[in-house]
């Protein structure tokens, strides 16, 4: 992930990615000046196309609108006449039958009173309303109102109902009535909703539809709003907005007012009727033109710069990182048809890459002969301290004195541990590594040979692992574990309930970066603590001190142990001859005035 990141960035910072950048940046103008003015005919061929659908919806519902304003002009105009039969309901319905003979767009006349019954109306007989649509609505709102009946309580006809509030001076006496069909109001529809996927409907200021009209085999329901219920829409003023049908399509509705705050009419037109498809489609014009001259100069800009510049410039990359990873192999070649500046930068790498090279083959000739040199000194170093180790044996073996002789035995074991940290040395594949499991070993196996005839019958054991050191800790690890394995050896004796006595040494990394070095022996307590404060202790402590470290020690009833817990150097970061000098003296001087 972090890589294609990587890439990312590196992309944004190209000299292709720029150069293409600024071109962009050098015909914004032009393009946002082509984007304003498209959008702005785009905006305005789209006001235009709403203004025609609200034409449309209102001269579809023209029709419609006279019809229901007649209507109520007329119940408001036949409350006189009710209110001078009311006494009389048989001439006042009588009234009534004649007025709807006489007018084509009415079934049915009539005035309700407030307990819901109509004894005047033009059926002639008394009609009980309470349970009818208009009744209710009227009751919950003593106002004009318009409803529609699928099936009329009068006329069982499929009606839309007007009423008309009835006063006699300021009392409420109930409403007067007309009814429209359905087939009249749909018949006024202009011719255009017949032969497209439009419709219209009318509903009333609380979302109940009025009239619908739809293209035959189409349910209306599909083709309203699905997001914006019809009570939204009974606003005050005419309007035009997009929104996904019941049936899912896209479509464009228009809302006019029919009888303001009663009656609306909602127009649902698909994009092919209002040509809205050309619109959407010169919209996506004015931004595509643009964006296409902006990749078009990128493109360009791209194949241009890679040509001239990139693909030299990628190629010298190559050979630069080639080479920084050693690859030595061929010099990197002068790229000859490259523009003059590049030229000149590979030239200039070619000589330096000729010169490294040269300088890199002396340098690994003087190193080659300095690491045989100092393996040849550290092998000496090692016959001489071998030398020096026989030479003590020899005189160790002309002494009588027991206490004469362990002395020369310890030295002489000192003088052994210093010889196998140098043939180490000069055996180690790099000079600056010691395996230090290795080193305790052979520090284990040399002085466990050397006095396996005085402690035959004792119990070695060792858990040694892999450890690399510097050889400045070698030093000082490998003499601390010669004179602690001196002690252990010397004061280990049978623990109770045991027959043999025994020594483990262990020497494990102890992460992090750390490593740990134990060496533990059974003691039998009759012959008291093996703890001393002669030289070997005060030379452990010197060593501990060098690898910065403390030795911890424990006596127990059995055994005896001696920890080393110390943190393994990565790097040689100081002069450790010097400081090794330093502690052997001081160590030496100890010794002599012990």
């Amino acid at each position: 992930m972090f890589g294609r990141l990587g890439d990312r960035i590196d992309f944004f910072n190209g000299l292709g990615f720029r150069l293409g950048f600024l071109l962009s940046l050098a015909i914004l103008p032009i393009g946002l000046i082509s984007l304003v003015q498209t959008l702005n005919l785009s905006r305005e061929a789209a006001r235009s196309g709403e203004l025609a659908l609200l034409g449309r919806t209102a001269a579809a519902a023209a029709g419609e609108r006279a019809l229901i304003q007649g209507a109520l002009g007329t119940a408001d105009a036949l409350g006189p006449a009710v209110l001078e039969t009311i006494a009389d309901p048989a001439a006042c319905s009588s009234m009534m039958r004649n007025f709807v003979s006489r007018n084509a767009s009415y079934v049915y006349a009539g005035f309700t009173g407030l307990d819901g019954l109509s004894r005047c109306n033009s059926s002639g007989e008394m009609a009980d309303l309470r349970d009818s649509k208009g009744y209710p609505k009227f009751m919950a709102d003593p106002s004009t109102f318009i409803v529609a009946n699928q099936n009329g309580s009068v006329t069982g006809r499929s009606v839309v109902v007007v009423g008309q509030p009835l006063y006699r001076e300021s009392e409420l006496l109930g409403y007067v009535a007309v009814s429209i069909t359905h087939d009249l109001l749909r018949s006024t529809h202009a011719s255009d909703f017949s032969v497209s996927n439009s419709n219209i409907l009318t509903f009333g200021s609380r979302g109940e539809v009025i009239s619908a009209y739809a293209p035959s085999g189409v349910d209306i329901e599909d083709l309203l709003p699905r997001d914006v219920p019809l009570t939204a829409l009974a606003a005050g003023q005419e309007f035009t907005f997009h929104d996904a049908a019941a049936d899912g399509a896209d479509r464009i509705f228009a809302v006019v007012p029919i009888v303001p705050g009663l009656a609306f009419a909602l127009g649902s037109f698909t994009r092919a009727d209002t040509g809205a498809a050309g619109l959407t489609a010169a919209r996506v014009g004015a931004v595509a033109m643009p964006l296409l001259l902006w990749l078009v100069s990128i493109g360009v800009a791209y194949l241009a710069v890679f040509r001239l510049v990139l693909r030299h410039v990628r190629e010298l990359r190559g050979q630069m990182r080639r080479f920084a990873v050693g690859d030595r192999s061929n010099l990197p070649r002068v790229i000859h048809e490259a523009p003059a500046e590049l030229r000149d930068v590979s030239q200039t790498f070619h000589n330096m890459a000729r010169i490294l090279v040269r300088d890199e083959a002396q340098l690994e000739d003087a190193v080659a002969e300095k690491t045989v040199l100092l393996k040849e000194v550290h092998h000496r170093v090692k016959n001489n301290l071998q030398l020096i180790a026989s030479i003590i044996n020899m005189q160790s073996r002309l002494l009588d004195d027991p206490e004469a002789r362990r002395v020369l035995r310890s030295v002489q074991d000192r003088v052994s541990s210093l010889a196998s940290i140098y043939r180490n040395l000069y055996q180690a594949e790099h000079l600056d590594a010691v395996e230090a499991d290795r080193l305790i070993s052979d520090i284990v196996a040399q002085m466990t040979a050397a006095t396996r005839g005085l402690h035959g019958r004792m119990r070695i054991e060792t858990d040694i692992r892999p450890l690399t050191l510097l050889p400045d800790q070698a030093v000082p690890l490998s003499l601390l574990a010669t004179e602690a394995l001196t002690n252990a050896l010397k004061y280990a004796g049978p623990a109770p309930g045991e027959e043999r006595p025994w020594v483990r040494i262990v020497l494990r990394p102890d992460p992090p970066g750390h490593a740990v070095l134990e060496i533990s022996n059974s003691i039998d307590a009759s012959e008291g603590n093996p703890a001393g404060t002669g030289l070997g202790s005060q030379l452990i402590d010197a060593f501990s001190m060098q690898l910065d470290s403390a030795a911890e020690t424990e006596a127990c009833e059995d055994a005896y142990h001696l920890r080393l817990r110390f943190a393994v150097e990565q790097h040689a970061a100081r002069e450790p001859d010097a400081e090794r000098a330093v502690v052997l003296t001081s160590a030496a001087r100890a010794g002599a005035t012990h």
